[in-house]
């Protein structure tokens, strides 16, 4: 496995290293121990992640935790390969999103797009207005996409933020556009090419 942005409390002896007696009876591949997920919503996540399995063989996994964690139990107990991904929630770290990547997978999703994943989904801001399940399962979902394309450089989709500035600065190119083109006095000419072209550069910063 190839650790990208791993927990420190995997490791740490304070949490426990490993603790197997903290897993499931069954087979499931989310460990739900901080209760984020309503049932409802960890059993639809369980069949979203059994039917990427069954239909591409990609593994991936959810662990939550808070206050313990089972540590490298879970590897055992998933059966962790190069063709998996376990995604581990603890809000602790400042940031809710970490991952351990398997090396086929990290083939696939080199390791800027992990950080873009962990910063967009796993960041405060995102987690309050989502909430930590919805961080969870949007950062598998971009995840998902990117399989399905055979591979992403970048995390698919624009962030609200850059959305939003984008919008702004759009507005602002229109705005100096139509100021440039606004036709002169005495000028036969309805459109004023010559400022157009000259505040060109400007527009095309915004």
């Amino acid at each position: 496995m190839t650790l990208i942005l791993a927990l420190s409390t995997w490791v740490s002896p304070a949490h426990g290293a490993n603790n197997p007696e903290l897993l499931p009876d069954e087979a499931t591949p989310v460990i739900d121990l901080a209760r984020v997920f309503t049932p409802m919503q960890r059993e639809a996540l369980v069949e979203d992640l059994d039917a990427v399995e069954a239909r591409s063989g990609w593994k991936l996994r959810v662990l939550t935790q808070y206050d313990r964690t089972p540590g490298l139990a879970v590897k055992d107990f998933w059966g962790v390969d190069e063709r998996s991904l376990v995604l581990i929630a603890d809000p602790r770290g400042g940031n809710l999103l970490n991952f351990s990547v398997g090396d086929a997978m990290f083939a696939l999703l080199p390791r800027n797009y992990w950080v873009e994943l962990q910063t967009r989904f796993g960041n405060q801001y995102y987690v309050r207005d989502h909430g930590e399940d919805g961080a969870i399962r949007d950062a598998l979902a971009a995840v998902e996409t990117c399989l399905v394309r055979g591979g992403c450089r970048v995390v698919p989709g624009l962030p609200q933020e850059q959305w939003v500035l984008t919008f702004i600065l759009s507005m602002v190119g229109g705005v100096v556009a139509g100021f440039a083109a606004h036709p002169r006095p005495r000028s036969s000419s309805p459109v004023a090419w010559t400022w157009v072209l000259l505040l060109a550069p400007l527009w095309g910063v915004m």
